[in-house]
């Protein structure tokens, strides 16, 4: 399995000189932060990612995980990590302080996050959903419901999932069928069958809070009936602690591609007692408190692929012997020459390289945003609220689809050894699909980005994000890279008004092309801020590296957004044209 280290030079770049976090903290009122508190936390999250999570990877995906009367049990060590992450307060780094969260900015967070998912996946999944959890708790449930679950919740001495998905009800919540029944004393008695739960069950707490969409009796049909409700597996005492158990169990563990320690349930309810959380019908609203926060989290799994796949890559490059560079011997004294010094791997090298620190820098902007969403009021707050309403399907649909990408050159730089369980290489790229999968496939993220964010706000949302990126080509010193920035930026906006005149069935046939086309429009910007950044900076390798690889981004892979702009242009006609029936070899 590759070794992973945490890219910290990185971080301490992007967060220092690229976006200048210590005046950012300063103008939103989160004067108690500044880099060497921020660098600190990471230093800690690194040596725990290092030390702790990313050992249990291979072993993790190797053992899988086991149920056995009514119980899930997870990999060996797997527990003691959650243990020690909870210990140190690791779960409780963006919670409410009255409930004893430590409410850090997420720009401080994040790479914490990205650390967690490049050392081990499987693992981080659990967590990340008890943060969505307590999302939703914090800001929709009654004061009762937070103080009897919130506080263990957000220390992580409970657990917390999302229950969403039906046997006949994926992506379409208007199919479900799960009921809430009311009871006298104020409960509602849940009663239906989920499946595709992360951390369903586990053995790494004594109670878990699941948060289940349901119907009641009289609800209307469609989304426009589901409410939500808080259903924990052990009922509370009189001292608040788990006691009877409740009404529900675990009907099997998916059997699944990758991610395989990850407990993934389907889940039965029998009757089981819960609580309304938020108003009746209207738990979809409730949800996508935690759905849009576990999009942009699931993006960042893409991303924490990406760097280590990277970094297993590169190590091996370094490290294989085979033949001669093409330009002269570069190791005399060995047999050959490190396949590093072949071009063509230096192309699936850099193109690593370039996502993952160009998603990065995305992932980044998103968390800076969303400190300016949460400490800010009035004008500024809305505006924050459309970037990152608008960002989100594309953090969630490319970061992943180039975390495919990056997995899949990170098996081909190995050659045949890739391919082979041995060094783990195979395993990144199963673990990187399901995220294209989950919390809304990234076909669904492309017509929600081309439908609700551009068409239905009418361009408000996306001319609120080309503002925020005009601040950063503003930035930008050295006069070609700002001009190429800024005519990347104007280009975008042309090709977004013009599809305002779309119909209906154009807008859903350029989706695809329009979020890609529009991911790589904004990674150039990013790339060019970044370069120019890097010159002002104080690290000449940093300095170096970014200029080369923003050239070779510029180069090699910006001419993509031309393919996607090409097809967003001739409309829906062709994917329409052959019947059903065509399909089949008739």
């Amino acid at each position: 399995m590759p070794t992973y280290k945490a890219p910290m030079a990185d971080f301490q770049f992007l967060l220092k000189d690229w976006l200048n976090i210590n005046e950012h903290y300063q103008r939103i009122g989160a004067e108690d932060y500044d880099t060497e508190l921020v660098f600190e936390i990471m230093a800690q999250g690194a040596k725990f990612a290092e030390e702790v999570v990313a050992p249990l990877n291979r072993e993790g995906d190797e053992e899988g995980c086991t149920l056995a009367n009514g119980k899930v049990t997870t990999p060996h060590g797997f527990a003691q990590a959650y243990a020690d992450y909870i210990q140190n307060g690791w779960n409780a780094m963006l919670g409410n302080p009255e409930f004893g969260g430590q409410d850090l900015p997420y720009s401080a967070a994040v790479p914490i996050h990205e650390m967690l998912n490049s050392a081990n996946l499987s693992w981080r999944l659990t967590t990340m959903l008890t943060e969505s959890a307590v999302l939703a708790v914090n800001k929709h449930a009654t004061k009762a419901l937070q103080d009897q679950y919130l506080e263990k919740l957000i220390s992580g001495e409970w657990t917390g999932t999302m229950n969403l998905t039906e046997p006949q009800a994926g992506s379409d919540l208007a199919l479900l069928t799960t009921k809430a029944e009311p009871q006298a004393d104020g409960s509602y008695a849940i009663t239906g069958n989920k499946i595709f739960i992360t951390g369903g069950d586990h053995d790494w707490t004594s109670n878990i809070v699941h948060l289940v969409l349901a119907r009641l009796p009289d609800a209307p049909k469609g989304v426009k009936g589901i409410s939500l409700f808080l259903v924990p597996k052990f009922l509370l005492d009189e001292n608040g602690e788990p006691g009877q158990a409740n009404a529900l169990s675990v009907g099997s563990i998916e059997k699944k591609m990758g991610i395989k320690a990850s407990p993934t349930c389907v889940m039965n309810y029998d009757g089981a007692k819960g609580w309304l959380v938020g108003d009746e019908n209207q738990g979809l609203a409730c949800m996508f408190t935690m759905m849009n926060d576990a999009r942009f989290q699931v993006g960042m799994q893409g991303l924490g692929i990406a760097e280590a796949s990277y970094q297993g890559a590169l190590a091996y490059a370094r490290d294989r012997l085979q033949s001669r560079a093409p330009y002269g011997v570069q190791q005399p004294d060995a047999k050959a020459d490190s396949i590093i010094h072949q071009p063509d791997v230096r192309r699936m090298l850099l193109t690593q390289k370039a996502f993952a620190e160009g998603c990065r820098a995305l992932a980044l902007f998103y968390a800076k945003t969303m400190d300016i969403e949460k400490y800010s009021s009035g004008e500024e707050k809305t505006n924050a609220e459309h970037v990152l309403q608008y960002l989100t399907p594309i953090c969630k649909s490319f970061m992943t689809e180039m975390g495919l990408e990056v997995a899949n050159h990170g098996v081909q730089v190995f050659g045949g050894h890739g391919y082979v369980r041995e060094w783990g290489m195979e395993q990144l790229m199963r673990d990187a699909k399901i995220a294209q999968l989950y919390e809304g496939t990234n076909g669904i993220q492309a017509v929600d980005l081309i439908g609700r964010k551009l068409t239905r706000s009418g361009g408000t949302m996306m001319r609120a994000t080309r503002a925020e990126f005009i601040k950063l080509t503003d930035a930008i010193e050295d006069d070609s890279r700002r001009v190429a920035a800024q005519d990347l930026l104007a280009e975008w906006l042309e090709v977004s008004d013009n599809i305002m005149s779309f119909s209906p069935e154009d807008v859903a046939g350029a989706a695809c092309d329009y979020l890609n086309y529009s991911s790589y429009i904004l990674l150039g910007v990013l790339w060019y801020s970044m370069a120019d950044a890097a010159v002002r900076g104080d690290n000449a390798a940093i300095a170096a590296g970014k200029v080369k690889t923003c050239d070779f981004y510029i180069k090699r892979l910006l001419p993509r957004k031309d393919m996607h702009k090409a097809s967003i242009t001739v409309g829906a006609d062709d994917l329409l044209a052959v019947d059903d029936r065509e399909f089949d070899y008739l």
